[in-house]
């Protein structure tokens, strides 16, 4: 994940309240349970030692009622100077997350917004396609357009005699040309940074689709599910959908993975443990973050032992839980931060790939 977002909340001075909380309210009861959920989280903070000021600052902001269809949450992350951070996403939430500490408690929200993907579905066939862009947490689209739509010619005839061929070529034409036009739209998509492509339909179509797709920089996946013709209740296509985007989070996290295992392997460019990564961060090296957020949880981390790690306007004196300091010093310094299990960290809470490689330096 992308920290930069982030960064507003460390040009105030701690402690922080840090609510994550289910705000849709689009059901018989969900303006009352919305009411509920934010009430629990804000007792908590109360319990917690949050002061008043700073617990009515984040009810009032989480109290507000968001047009939006569900699954929808919201982050607030607040200090005595006021609201420090507001983000509202399109992810579920079973468990709210209210934390009232030195750090804010970001590792519950980075996890849900790693694991959302977007996405631009492509449904073919022989007269074009439908083009959309989508959230994987949200059933319904952010962008949709259609492409291609030349008609004429579009089906093949059981014709005979010397028109035979040339109705034929007229006919692989217009696929053609539709085809093209379906791709230009999505390489659109693709300029805006959207990296994974779903594509399905009929097949000869998604054939000539494919071709000129395959030096694009966005993953190209294939459903073998789904048609136009469908009205958005099609089951095939919406499970096909899920399993391509497991799919393709599990490549992700398996590529920094094994990313990290090579340098590993070759004493290269990453650190493992917490206190190395802490280092590591010192010295600006760390590129992306891989993080264990229930493992590096139970770890203290205490800065005084890092002498130059930030993390924030005031860094705390004492020892702080690993997951919240490391994440803070990732937003500090631009890392990237990716959930990853402890089991592919090289057995580690923490650890991190690293900008270029620290040699060590030979004694004199």
């Amino acid at each position: 994940m992308d920290t930069a977002p982030l960064t507003t909340i460390f040009q105030q001075a701690g402690p922080f309240a840090t609510a994550l909380v289910d705000v849709g309210h689009d059901n018989e009861n969900g303006d009352h349970e919305h009411a509920l959920r934010v009430r629990a989280v804000c007792d908590e903070l109360t319990q917690q030692g949050a002061p008043e000021s700073v617990v009515a600052a984040v009810q009032d902001r989480l109290g507000e009622l968001v047009e939006r269809p569900a699954p929808i949450a919201r982050l607030v992350v607040a200090s005595a100077e006021g609201i420090a951070h507001d983000e509202i996403v399109g992810v579920r939430v079973d468990q709210p997350v209210s934390s009232w500490g030195s750090l804010p408690d970001l590792a519950p929200w980075i996890e849900r917004r790693d694991s959302a993907l977007t996405f631009v579905l492509v449904l073919v066939d022989h007269e074009g396609g439908d083009i959309a862009v989508y959230d994987s947490e949200i059933p319904e689209a952010q962008e949709e357009a259609t492409a291609g739509g030349e008609t004429r010619f579009v089906h093949k005839v059981p014709v005979g005699g010397w028109s035979a061929l040339r109705y034929q070529h007229n006919t692989e034409n217009v696929w053609r040309r539709n085809a093209e036009a379906v791709v230009q739209e999505v390489h659109s998509h693709v300029r805006q940074g959207h990296r994974l492509v779903l594509l399905a339909g009929d097949p000869q179509t998604r054939g000539l689709v494919r071709a000129q797709l395959e030096d694009t920089k966005a993953e190209l996946i294939e459903l073998e599910t789904g048609s136009r013709a469908e009205d958005g209740g099609d089951e095939a296509l919406e499970q096909a959908i899920r399993e391509a985007l497991m799919t393709h989070m599990g490549r992700r996290r398996a590529a920094l993975a094994d990313a990290l295992r090579e340098q590993h392997e070759r004493d290269g460019a990453m650190a493992t443990g917490v206190d190395e990564v802490a280092d590591a961060f010192v010295r600006g090296q760390v590129d992306t973050l891989l993080i264990d957020p229930a493992e590096a949880a139970g770890v203290e981390l205490d800065a005084s032992r890092h002498p130059g790690l930030s993390l924030g306007e005031t860094t705390p004196p004492g020892p702080v839980r690993a997951d919240q300091a490391l994440i803070a010093a990732a937003v500090l310094t631009g890392a990237a931060v990716s959930i990853n299990r402890r089991e592919a960290l090289a057995d580690s809470p923490a650890a991190s790939l690293l900008r270029w490689d620290q040699q060590p330096v030979a004694d004199a």
